[in-house]
Formats: structure tokens, sequence, C-alpha cells
């Protein structure tokens, strides 16, 4: 699909956005939390097929879908990007590792790049199963995977997604921490 330039058969993209107002019954004067996931369903190149140790063609073509999910996830959240995360479900007909493939590096500095980069390690997590599974998007402070106020997840769930021969793959980003952090660690402001 050259108007999406990605070199995956995609089915459909998802983007899901929340904002949390109060979290224990009160707001922080911090503005509300705004999470974004944005999930890409495609055809798995190796579903189905013999075991192979090459799995080039996801780690190649994840660079483009780096570049759309971290551009479309920006423009969900709206403003500052604060945190990030990666998940990936694959479908019954693959294996997990095809997810893993799919989320490498070639994936991860271009998503990055499309919502104003990140120096920290992007979290992440990978699973294999039916249609209409969750995930949790675990997500971290984009610059200090130590900064506890920012560790939250956003869920994220396509009914019909990823069919057996499918990847689903989800690039996360939140505007700031938890509403209401106080169990310590490194700030944000020590980061900056």
């Amino acid at each position: 699909m050259s108007e999406l330039n990605v070199d995956v058969e995609v089915r459909k993209i998802v983007t899901v956005v929340e904002e949390v107002h109060t979290e224990g019954g009160r707001a922080d004067g911090g503005g509300p939390l705004k999470k974004a996931a944005v999930a890409v369903v495609f055809k798995n190149p190796y579903a189905g097929k013999p075991f192979t140790e090459d799995l080039s063609e996801l780690v190649e073509a994840s660079a483009g879908l780096g570049t759309l999910i971290g551009e479309r996830a920006n423009e969900a959240i709206g403003g500052e990007v604060e945190s990030h995360g990666k998940a990936v479900v694959v479908g019954t007909a693959g294996e997990q590792e095809h997810g893993n493939a799919a989320k490498t590096t070639a994936f991860g500095n271009p998503f990055r790049e499309g919502f104003g980069g990140g120096k920290a390690w992007l979290p992440s997590t990978t699973k294999r199963c039916a249609p209409g599974a969750s995930v949790d998007v675990p997500l971290c402070y984009k610059d200090e995977i130590w900064v506890r106020s920012h560790y939250d997840t956003i869920t994220i769930q396509v009914e019909d997604a990823p069919a057996p021969d499918e990847i689903m793959l989800i690039g996360a980003v939140a505007s700031r921490g938890r509403l209401n952090a106080r169990v310590g660690g490194k700030s944000k402001e020590e980061v900056e």
C-alpha cells in the first residue's frame, strides 16, 4: 500500500486515546493524563511457513511501520510526549519471534522520531494469541527508564485482530506520568 509508505500488507489501523482526569478521587493539578496507542494490523509474511532463521523481511519492514505509528501516535496525543512503549500480538499461524522481529531497533528509532525522540529503553511485550485478545502496552519515561512516576500501561484490544496469519504491532505514548504518583524514585526534573 504505497500511500502508507510501508512494505507490508496493512489490513487496518486502530487508534485508541484515553484521558485520565482524576485518580483516587482527585486531580493533582498537572492536567489530565492523555494516553494513545496506535495498532497496525498486517499480513505476517512468515505465517504458516516452515521455521526460518532469517526474519529480515519483518525487521526491514518495521522501519516504515515505526514512522507511521510514531507520527500517528504524536497526532493522537495532540501535545508533548513524555512516555513511550510498544507491543506486538501475533496470530496463531505465526511465532512469537515474528512479533519480536517487527519491534527491534529498526522499528524503535523511527517510532521515537515520529513524536520527537527519546533516549530511554523502549519497554515492550509480545504474545501469540487468537483474535480479540487484549494486550497491556508498557510505558516508561522517554528519556530515563528509572523515573517511576511514568511507569504505566495502556490496554488495547481489536476484536477481529490479529487473524491467524497477521501481526498487530502497537506503539503507545503518554502526555505525562500517572496522576498523584507518590512512590519516590528519580524524578523527571532530575533527569532533565
